[in-house]
């Protein structure tokens, strides 16, 4: 299905508006959105026609196209339109043998640039592609097995929440983390999700505690949007923001001096994948079985059980706080396993 570049902008711009759930989008309104993205990407000013955006409808509707499945809602004698099903997408269909090749030729040109830092996603993508569409049709033994939890809930929140923070809307989160009896809501203004250990998060600020919060999807019981609060912009830079911790949870404290030392039998594991970007070498003993490290961070939950996870090999020399806080953690499990 070869198509012109302006023509790809303009279903693709088409998809994404017959997607969102909170805006109505009548004619005009994709006229509009489909001369601002060829714009921003010709730049210069580019018009298209009602005509061309009917016929590019008549096309993604047709069966040369994706046969989409699109309701044309009457609202005051105008018409908005919007997928059936906001979670269909033309990016989801199946691709065919053609496109498959173009993609393979793609990414076999772009092996050039395998180990630069800004293409550390292209082992994984290629490795995909080849697991998807160069297997043969025949059944085989599986050849590679991504880690995923089939069994994670509030996955089913992911896309609404994607698209509220992709158009700024305010949300009344319904939630009950595991150490309340209760759920509450929450008035969020959503900035980020983030993935880490296989769950989901979502952060933004916290209307009620006039602060940033983390949000995980799997706690959340119901979202709706409050439409008579003002979004409050993000000015927070999140690269920036996770740079001095481990995970997703940011305490109110200042990044710590901590050091380490940790047996040589676990030391191959710890230099190829650090605990923290921060941590260097301080010192590798004389008698071989001990290396010693540090590192520059907030020590919150999610580091203290990495800690914990390993702690038969990992001995804490400071700060003093962490390894009480160590201590303590593993007394209440002593506890807990002898009454």
């Amino acid at each position: 299905m070869p198509v012109n570049k302006n023509a790809q902008i303009r279903y693709n711009t088409l998809d994404k508006c017959f997607r969102n759930p909170y805006r109505k989008y009548f004619i005009e309104d994709l006229i509009k959105a489909c001369n601002k993205a060829l714009t921003e990407f010709n730049g210069e000013n580019t018009t298209v026609s009602r005509r061309t955006i009917f016929n590019d409808i008549k096309f993604m509707e047709s069966s040369q196209g994706w046969e989409i499945d699109l309701i044309r809602h009457k609202e005051n004698k105008k018409i908005y339109y919007r997928y059936a099903d906001t979670s269909f997408s033309i990016a989801n269909k199946p691709i065919t043998e053609d496109e498959a090749g173009l993609i393979k030729e793609t990414l076999f040109f772009l092996q050039r640039f395998k180990g630069m830092p800004q293409f550390e996603w292209l082992e994984e993508i290629t490795t995909r592609f080849n697991k998807e569409f160069l297997s043969g049709n025949t059944e085989q033994q599986t050849i590679i097995e991504y880690d995923q939890n089939p069994f994670l809930t509030g996955l089913k929140y992911l896309e609404e929440l994607y698209y509220a923070i992709l158009y700024k809307k305010v949300l009344k989160i319904t939630y009950q983390s595991f150490k309340q009896s209760e759920p509450n809501d929450n008035v969020i203004h959503p900035y980020l999700l983030k993935e880490y250990n296989k769950r989901w998060f979502l952060l933004g600020y916290n209307n009620d505690r006039n602060k940033m919060s983390n949000l995980a999807l799997d706690r959340i019981q119901k979202i709706k949007e409050v439409k008579n609060i003002t979004y409050r912009e993000n000015d927070i830079d999140f690269e920036e923001f996770f740079e001095d911790i481990v995970g997703v949870t940011k305490l109110d404290a200042e990044p710590e001096k901590i050091v380490l030392e940790i047996d040589r039998e676990l030391w191959p594991y710890i230099e190829s994948k650090p605990l923290h970007g921060s941590q260097k070498i301080m010192r590798e003993y004389s008698n071989d079985k001990i290396v010693r490290i540090d590192l520059e961070l907030i020590p919150n939950y999610e580091f203290e059980s990495i800690l914990l996870g390993k702690i038969d090999k990992i001995k804490i020399i400071e700060p003093e706080s962490l390894k009480n806080r160590i201590i303590q953690r593993i007394e209440k499990f002593l506890g807990n396993n002898r009454s």
